[in-house]
């Protein structure tokens, strides 16, 4: 018999008014009925517990349990009772039994009980093997089984989408958004205990569903954080990489591994179920055998008004480079320094730090343009359009404003 947790008793309420031919007859028998609640007897929930009457479905990600018992129906007394119970799943079999050591001895109308525990793992068929071996007064050795099929569903449908946090491949922020998209797919509410993402040792997590007040973080879903069957609920996650890994950008790329998304559930009267996914990867975005990333840029900037940036060059490839940085003006961005400059060997994941100046002859918002690198080993030119963008006001025209 598979134990789980019982459900409250329902009535079907039989109500009239006074004037009606039965007068206040159904209302004193349900006040008389003890499952009904005691001033309040229309009402369909009751006061007792109902034991499981089916199977009833089992999800992955709870605990099956059951209730074996072996009852000696003969008039003799057997000996050396073994009883054995194994789960066959699609691809393994587990021993669930929790003892192993055989009953010296079951006397007539007597039992043997035992209560198996498992946290379901798999989904689709399973099958309970229970095993019986047991020895006559004559001596003789017998042998029985049988075997009791069920299904295990698949309770939530989990789908995850991961988004770059960097506008374009030259901004300074290496961090990734995850959002959890988690749909209930059971027939029955289900009490949403825990969400959380365990990332891998390359990042650092924080988890974006709670709403910040003066005294404590507010959950987005609420106070109640139930979910009605067929609903869906989105969590959303910021992974940073770890300092030791984001200065090592040739660690960073390729397919790398995220974490996994933990999540605890409870159902009626408190049956909890766990569901763990399997490792999240992502593949990491391409920046090519040179990255120029902005370190600092200011958000306004005046007319004609020489202003500073800074940039981050960083090698991605797996060799050292030579490189020498040329700045070509374009129709609005004009450059401020030596063009062509030396900036010397950059090893590989090694990073370099470069101040520059530049001023711009055109207000609004403008795009900063015109930087080359070439590494002197390969003789190899990269180019880099559109860095970032900066706006640009003339200070006399605020100013008469």
């Amino acid at each position: 018999m598979r134990l789980t947790k019982p459900t409250l008793f329902t009535n079907m309420p039989v109500t009239c008014e006074d004037r009606d031919l039965p007068g206040d007859l159904f209302c004193r028998l349900m006040k008389e009925d003890p499952s009904t609640v005691k001033g309040a007897e229309a009402l369909m929930l009751g006061e007792m517990l109902t034991l499981p009457q089916n199977f009833g479905n089992i999800f992955l990600g709870e605990t099956f349990s059951s209730y074996i018992s072996v009852h000696n129906d003969s008039s003799q007394v057997v000996k050396d009772i073994l009883v054995k119970a194994d789960l066959q799943t699609s691809s393994q079999r587990l021993n669930l039994s929790a003892s192993n050591n055989a009953v010296t001895e079951l006397k007539p109308e007597s039992c043997v009980d035992d209560v198996i525990h498992h946290e379901v793992k798999e989904i689709g068929t399973h099958i309970l093997v229970c095993a019986v071996s047991y020895t006559t007064q004559a001596g003789e050795k017998l042998y029985f089984r049988k075997f009791f099929k069920f299904q295990v569903l698949k309770p939530l449908d989990v789908k995850t989408k991961f988004y770059n946090a960097e506008v374009c491949l030259f901004l300074s922020t290496d961090e990734v958004f995850l959002e959890a998209q988690i749909q209930n797919i059971t027939t029955s509410s289900m009490f949403m205990e825990k969400v959380s993402l365990e990332p891998s040792m390359m990042y650092n997590v924080a988890e974006l569903n709670t709403v910040e007040t003066e005294d404590e973080g507010t959950s987005t879903f609420g106070k109640m954080s139930y979910l009605q069957p067929m609903d869906t609920r989105q969590y959303l996650y910021c992974l940073k990489p770890k300092p030791e890994f984001a200065e090592k950008a040739g660690i960073i790329k390729g397919v790398t591994v995220i974490g996994k998304l933990d999540i605890v559930w409870k159902t009626n009267l408190g049956e909890r179920g766990r569901l763990q996914t399997s490792q999240l990867q992502r593949m990491a975005p391409g920046y090519g055998d040179v990255r120029l990333s902005l370190e600092m840029i200011p958000d306004t900037v005046n007319l004609e008004e020489p202003f500073d940036i800074t940039c981050k060059i960083t090698n991605c490839s797996e060799r050292t480079m030579d490189l020498v940085l040329e700045m070509c003006n374009t129709c609005s961005i004009h450059w401020c320094g030596v063009s062509g400059r030396q900036l010397g060997k950059v090893s590989p994941s090694a990073s370099l730090a470069l101040p520059l100046k530049l001023l711009s002859s055109v207000q609004g918002l403008q795009s900063i343009s015109g930087l080359r690198l070439t590494d002197t080993f390969l003789k190899r030119t990269y180019e880099y359009d559109d860095v970032a963008q900066v706006c640009v006001v003339c200070p006399y025209m605020s100013r008469e404003s």
